[in-house]
């Protein structure tokens, strides 16, 4: 079956092309380079993992109870509209609020791999590249693993997030070559690192958990590895260039917390207009989405700071 026979939402059919510019870097010193950057490397070589052999897809899934949390996570949990939902409505807000959720870990993850090859191509320093490349091979085993899960397990998909989309778009057609580190391995993976680590911890089914840890190990090392290649170069930025990052920072905040509000998820219920509106009334005030927002932001504020 096609993924495009699972998605809920009217999907192109054609590649989304992104126009690139910038320079393609060779470099020709071959000395070994940085310590600390090598050292993420060899970590990165030696821990790849296969997920045909390294994940139990035996264990079962219920799709209408995927991770095994309670309902006090829904947006809309005790709302009068929660309470007008009949039961199967209730359960297709529970298996299409997970497929959209993972389907968005998907999308992020093919953005993250386009973006380390972008990271090869263009940063100047041979180590960077050395480490990028064993990243694009960690983000296109996790984006296997994702697509996988929803095929086998959800039969279930959602087209990329617009705030997403948009996101990736900025951060992929900047001529700089630091940006790519910025808007993924910064902002996206780092938000995705602390949102993965949330479902690990409160997940109660053993597949979904074995996939988020194991996914999780290769992405801590993605985010020092942003960490540490960006941290001397933004040392010697001008003031006026630093300001311009600053920006593209919050703005790509905004579209991260804007992308959690996940509307299109519930158009598929045949709602009206004003229950929808009603639904994003209820998930910029839910207590349990405030919370969760703030964790996940307050994980990417060290790593902006240490950067510079």
């Amino acid at each position: 079956m096609s993924t495009h026979d699972l998605y809920t939402i009217p999907s192109e059919l054609s590649t989304w092309d992104v126009d690139m510019t910038g320079a393609s870097r060779f470099t020709w010193e071959y000395d070994e380079g940085r310590d600390r950057m090598l050292a993420l490397y060899q970590k990165g070589k030696d821990k790849q993992w296969d997920s045909t052999k390294r994940i139990d897809w035996d264990l079962e899934v219920d799709p209408y109870n995927v991770l095994g949390i309670p309902d006090t996570t829904i947006a809309i949990y005790d709302t009068p509209l929660w309470h007008r939902l009949g039961p199967q409505q209730r359960k297709d807000v529970r298996l299409h609020g997970v497929a959209w959720q993972f389907s968005q870990f998907l999308h992020g993850e093919q953005g993250a791999m386009i973006c380390s090859a972008r990271i090869v191509e263009s940063v100047p320093d041979l180590d960077s590249k050395f480490y990028a490349a064993t990243q694009t091979m960690d983000e296109a085993r996790h984006a296997e693993t994702y697509a996988r899960f929803l095929q086998e397990k959800l039969g279930l998909a959602y087209p990329i997030n617009p705030h997403l989309k948009a996101l990736l778009d900025s951060t992929l057609s900047d001529s700089r070559w630091d940006m790519p580190y910025l808007g993924m391995q910064v902002l996206i993976e780092g938000l995705a690192l602390a949102a993965f680590g949330v479902l690990r911890d409160i997940t109660t089914k053993p597949l979904p958990k074995q996939i988020l840890a194991y996914v999780m190990q290769d992405e801590a090392r993605h985010v020092a590895f942003g960490r540490m290649a960006l941290r001397d170069y933004y040392a010697n930025l001008s003031e006026s260039e630093l300001r311009e990052r600053e920006d593209f920072v919050i703005e790509g905040c905004y579209l991260m917390r804007d992308r959690l509000r996940g509307e299109e998820s519930w158009e598929h219920l045949g709602l009206s207009r004003a229950e929808i509106d009603e639904i994003m009334r209820a998930t910029d005030q839910s207590e349990y989405l405030r919370v969760f927002r703030s964790l996940l932001f307050s994980r990417i504020v060290p790593c902006v700071k240490d950067i510079g």
